[in-house]
């Protein structure tokens, strides 16, 4: 399991790797405080996604994340940002997450299009035998989309970390096994064909 940055290029979407060069692009898809309001950080501001930004590359550089930038072919605008986190090449694992897609083009084919290239690189390239995706359980709109894809709900952490504004926050964690992957993957599939 080699952890390097790789693009991920997809015909509606492109995921190249995270840097600082996307901040202004970043900043302005991120600048919506509806997309903060149920995370663990806030980055509606150039100052906020600078801090995003750097943490995500500390843990690139800790070997326990990759990041990505996710491009909108068609527009060739900045739409969003996803990662793989919590990596553990050890036991073949990572989580898909960190993932936020700027108003206009949320409940597209942008989030689709994104988990399948990210789900076929962790299974078909890293030889994953799980990947893992988490939510608070108030994001409502996030356990859709999860499901939507073919992930597995497995149940609820309470009192799982701390959230914004101090409250602590319930996680629902989600899986997606490498002999499922097949099947989520003819899913996936499905939603790319467009209609």
């Amino acid at each position: 399991m080699i952890v390097q940055p790789v693009a991920l290029d997809g015909d509606r979407i492109r995921l190249e790797p995270l840097s600082l060069a996307h901040l202004d692009a970043l900043s302005e898809a991120g600048a919506h405080d509806d997309l903060w309001r149920l995370t663990r950080t806030r980055a509606e501001t150039r100052e906020g996604m600078a801090e995003y930004i750097e943490s995500a590359l500390r843990e690139q550089r800790q070997g326990t994340a990759l990041p990505f930038v996710t491009i909108d072919k068609p527009s060739g605008r900045v739409a969003g940002s996803t990662r793989f986190g919590n990596i553990d090449a050890a036991n073949r694992r990572a989580e898909i997450g960190w993932t936020w897609i700027t108003p206009a083009l949320q409940r597209t084919y942008v989030n689709s299009e994104a988990k399948y290239f990210m789900l076929r690189h962790a299974f078909e390239v890293w030889d994953c035998v799980r990947v893992e995706l988490k939510t608070d359980v108030l994001n409502t709109q996030s356990r859709a989309a999860i499901l939507r894809i073919g992930a597995t709900e497995e149940g609820i952490l309470r009192k799982h970390m701390l959230a914004q504004e101090g409250r602590f926050r319930d996680s629902v964690y989600y899986s997606i096994l490498d002999t499922e992957w097949p099947a989520v993957r003819d899913l996936l599939r499905s939603f790319l064909t467009p209609t």
